[in-house]
């Protein structure tokens, strides 16, 4: 645990991606086995187990300090971060003893909690803080709560594996795919020489589009790039193998037995082949998919009932072809790709659609197409170059998302509360609201979309004008409005408002209006009706 708080500050005190990765690399080279998973596990957004409350933690602190509970409270509101503000108010051990290695941390002692009462875990968290230094403290209780942020992306973390065992960075991001255990064993099979023992079952790393921020005819001649809509669904690769099937989303998360209609119609696919696509909500006998907010019903469902499945069918409608017949495609061109595709999927299954190309002669053709994608319930339009390979990430040059124009609305700020991490000391997360029978009500959180002169502006005013506190949260003095986008609007029973927005973020200040000029509820729904 030591080595690894040590990695932990060195992140943390660099802001040198190059930096960063040396010193994870390092790391893995110096590391046993099993902390070096799991290590890649932490810092690559593994999932983390929660095994103590936040109020466990701050009662633990004030037993152990004898600080009042308001002060505790009144550094963390300061801080923003619970396991920092303990670092920082317990003194410094210089008679620190514990060393356990990483892996014991992670598979014993931290598991060890969730079988202990309350108070035996208050009194736990007592007895690891006294035999800890202040940086394995730290981490030790950012390992606790479950969040751990240190400025390292998944990327950078396959960068550092790559450097450190001499491979293709690519295929360790593949190796990486689907859900990764952090071992022994799923280490060596992970930094393990090209071409042994690769998995097909796992997930290829998804090739992410870029959006179109520039003129389209910036791109060259039209007939160099393959144009399909954008489908608003779970982006998923659907891999056929080993003799069964398996729908992974973006997120390298099985899907196994969400979507049973899916992998039914998937298992007449031939066996080592891999497709990229979008899951949809999809009524058999209709031309254009359901909205997004019918998908979600069933996106939690384990197991969907028959009820619900049959309220709510689902496709795979399939964009690429990365895999066939165990041969990885991904370097082809596109074109090649999509025509294997095409004859795979010939007279398959309507569960396993095909995404349609959308034929024109020239960019004035496909914008004219482009303003059908409200009414077809898609985003816009994906331009994908046609010689391009699949590539790892979000590259630029070779797919764009070309959006439509977003939804706007101008809503009155009413709430504010503390951000996180380096905004935890200032008001970053807001509610805005809107006109319903002369009084406000909150239709949408957005934290997104204000620069930093303007959030340090808002963070003084709002401690200036603020109404009422609900632990973190202020109501303020109705006086500002802002333009808000967002992607859709739907009616809901589990908002106050009625309506719920999707993906609502700032656009613009409107100093040139005042709270009378913002929406009213009813456009809003009217919006949501159609």
């Amino acid at each position: 645990m030591r080595r690894f708080a040590q990695l932990f500050v060195q992140l943390d005190r660099t802001t040198s991606t190059l930096a960063k990765r040396d010193a994870m690399a390092a790391y893995l080279l110096d590391a046993s086995a099993a902390d070096a998973a799991w290590s890649v596990y932490i810092l690559g957004g593994g999932k983390l187990k929660r095994t103590a409350t936040s109020t466990e933690m701050r009662t633990a602190l004030a037993e152990e300090t004898g600080f009042a509970a308001w002060l505790i409270d009144d550094c963390y509101a300061q801080v923003g971060d619970l396991a920092e503000t303990i670092a920082l108010m317990l003194p410094d051990r210089d008679d620190a003893d514990e060393n356990a290695p990483l892996r014991d941390w992670m598979e014993t002692h931290l598991p060890s909690l969730r079988a202990l009462a309350s108070p035996e875990r208050v009194a736990r968290l007592r007895q690891w803080w006294d035999h800890l230094a202040k940086d394995e403290l730290f981490l030790v209780n950012k390992l606790l709560t479950g969040s751990l942020r240190v400025g390292v992306s998944q990327r950078l973390v396959i960068q550092a594996v790559a450097e450190a065992y001499a491979l293709p960075a690519d295929l360790v991001a593949h190796r990486l795919g689907g859900e990764w255990a952090p071992s022994v064993q799923g280490f060596e099979a992970l930094t393990a020489p090209e071409g042994v023992d690769e998995d097909s079952e796992r997930p290829y790393p998804f090739f992410l589009a870029s959006p179109l921020e520039r003129d389209v005819s910036e791109l060259g001649e039209p007939g160099a790039w393959q144009a399909e809509w954008k489908w608003d669904g779970i982006r998923a690769q659907l891999i056929r193998g080993h003799g069964g099937c398996f729908l992974w989303s973006r997120g390298n998360e099985l899907l196994e037995g969400r979507f049973p209609e899916i992998e039914q119609a998937a298992m007449a696919l031939p066996d080592g082949c891999a497709l990229d696509g979008e899951v949809m909500a999809w009524m058999a006998d209709s031309a254009t998919p359901l909205p997004f907010t019918a998908l979600q019903k069933r996106i939690n469902k384990r197991t969907p009932s028959a009820r619900l499945v049959s309220e709510v069918p689902v496709r795979f409608v399939a964009y690429d072809l990365l895999k066939e017949n165990g041969e990885d495609l991904r370097q082809q061109p596109l074109y090649q790709r999509r025509a294997r595709l095409e004859v795979m999927l010939e007279g398959a299954d309507a569960t396993l659609g095909l995404s349609e190309i959308l034929p024109a002669t020239d960019w004035a053709d496909l914008e004219a197409i482009r303003t059908e994608s409200r009414a077809r319930q898609t985003e816009g339009l994906m331009l994908k170059r046609l010689d391009a390979p699949y590539r790892v990430g979000r590259k630029r040059g070779d797919w764009w998302k070309w959006k439509i124009d977003p939804y706007t609305v101008d809503c009155v700020l009413l709430y504010a509360q503390p951000g996180h991490g380096r905004r935890s000391g200032l008001f970053t997360d807001y509610t805005f609201g809107a006109w319903d029978d002369g009084r406000l009500v909150p239709v949408a959180k957005a934290y997104s979309g204000l620069d930093e002169a303007e959030i340090a502006t808002l963070d003084r005013w709002i401690r200036a004008n603020t109404v009422e506190r609900f632990g973190p949260v202020r109501s303020v003095t109705p006086t500002h409005v802002f333009e808000l986008a967002f992607e859709a609007i739907q009616l809901s029973g589990r908002h106050k408002s009625g309506v719920a927005l999707r993906f609502p973020r700032i656009l613009r200040w409107r100093t040139d209006l005042s709270i009378d000029d913002a929406e009213h509820l009813t456009d809003l729904r009217q919006l949501a009706t159609g």
